[in-house]
């Protein structure tokens, strides 16, 4: 059981300093090692491939688009997987094998059980035997051959593209079939996502098999250790948060929950919010942040770190940063809370939006942030994959 006993109260001014500390805010934090900075936030969000890049880089000194690109091609450093709320990421090796046995194969349990009624629908018979097969198959290909598209895989086992139905209405369509297989395969972890088809802002990936690619790969772990192996790295980036932020964030139940906390010895403290939670080791006062201005792209982890924000996120700011369905667009951040966004507009100007008053000098700090992200980007025009309504307003 967890210690009922609450060891103090965290005050909204020490968890802004601890997340401008910790989520490399600071200038003096910055570093060249992007599996240090992926670390230190646990994971990445990959939804948006741009994501990754400019996290990173935004904790970087120098900022480098380059060392990201090596991290996770060259050096094979970082991993992209799908895990936690069936959310695309990238990790370290480490947290990729727990994020895993802690998530990923609750989520392939249920993604192979879709795909099987898939198969049948689309007039495969007998589904599982076909699976197997057909998973055999493009093993054995992208061992040979790969890292290899989807699109090319399937000219090279054209049995294998039977069409199938997805979606309803408006959003119904046709995939071949062995791009569901790539899935569930990458659920299985049997395969990784390679580089991209395209260049670094296209979110369609090559595959290659696990064995060639990372060869140590997800080694078999115990659920309960890798969750609660997964908790404590949470909690180290995003501690103190609620249980209900840490339900959210892993997509576990409140059980599971629960357990992961009392397995690393959770110490209870009052937040605004209701009860809130850090490792044991981290109880003390966490020391007072440096002045810090950052620019972060759209699904940040320290804007998607947490369900309830308020102690770094204004309420009236939600409806202006996030979309409908909660995903965080890019921001602005000043002393460990979100104090407007940006955009890039069709120029490349990156164009600023503050929704609070942060004084000239820090103003001015995001001003040289944005002068910064325009150089790195350069010539590269993107679009955000999941645009808040300032997005539009800055365009």
């Amino acid at each position: 059981m967890l210690d009922r006993v609450v060891a103090r109260f965290v005050d909204v001014a020490e968890r802004r300093a601890r997340l401008a500390l910790r989520h490399r805010h600071v200038a003096a934090a910055r570093t060249d090692d992007v599996v240090a900075i992926t670390d230190g936030l646990v994971a990445l969000h990959s939804t948006d491939p741009v994501s990754v890049y400019l996290s990173a880089a935004a904790r970087m000194a120098p900022p480098s688009l380059a060392a990201v690109d090596a991290a996770l091609y060259d050096e094979r450093s970082l991993v992209r997987h799908h895990a936690m709320r069936r959310t695309l990421w990238v990790f370290g090796h480490e947290a990729a094998g727990l994020a895993h046995y802690a998530s990923t194969v609750d989520v392939a349990r249920a993604q192979r059980r879709l795909a099987l009624t898939m198969f049948a629908d689309g007039g495969i018979a007998r589904p599982e035997e076909w699976l197997a097969s057909a998973s055999a198959d493009i093993l054995a290909l992208l061992e040979a051959e790969g890292p290899l598209s989807a699109r090319e895989i399937g000219l090279r086992l054209p049995a294998l593209t039977v069409p199938l139905a997805v979606g309803r209405g408006s959003s119904a369509g046709v995939i071949a079939a062995h791009s569901r297989v790539l899935l569930l395969l990458g659920f299985d972890g049997h395969v990784i996502r390679a580089r991209p088809t395209g260049t670094w802002i296209n979110g369609q990936y090559r595959w290659a098999a696990t064995s060639t690619w990372w060869p140590d790969g997800f080694s078999a772990r115990e659920p309960q250790a890798a969750a609660a192996g997964l908790a404590r790295r949470w909690l180290a980036a995003f501690g103190p948060g609620t249980r209900a932020d840490l339900v959210w964030w892993a997509g576990w139940s409140v059980g599971v929950t629960k357990r992961a906390l009392a397995d690393v010895g959770a110490v209870e403290v009052a937040l605004d919010e209701g009860p809130g939670y850090v490792l044991p080791d981290d109880v003390e006062p966490a020391p007072a942040a440096p002045p810090s201005a950052v620019l972060l792209p759209g699904l940040d982890p320290s804007t998607m770190g947490w369900k309830q924000r308020a102690f770094h996120l204004a309420p009236d700011d939600v409806a202006l940063l996030f979309d409908r369905n909660g995903n965080g667009g890019p921001t602005a951040w000043v002393d460990g809370r979100i104090v407007g966004g940006w955009h890039q507009r069709a120029d490349g100007e990156i164009a600023l939006h503050l929704t609070a008053d942060v004084g000239a000098e820090a103003r001015a700090a995001l001003e040289a942030r944005a002068a910064e992200l325009a150089t790195l980007l350069g010539d590269v025009r993107f679009r955000t994959r999941f645009p808040a309504p300032l997005q539009a307003k800055l365009a």
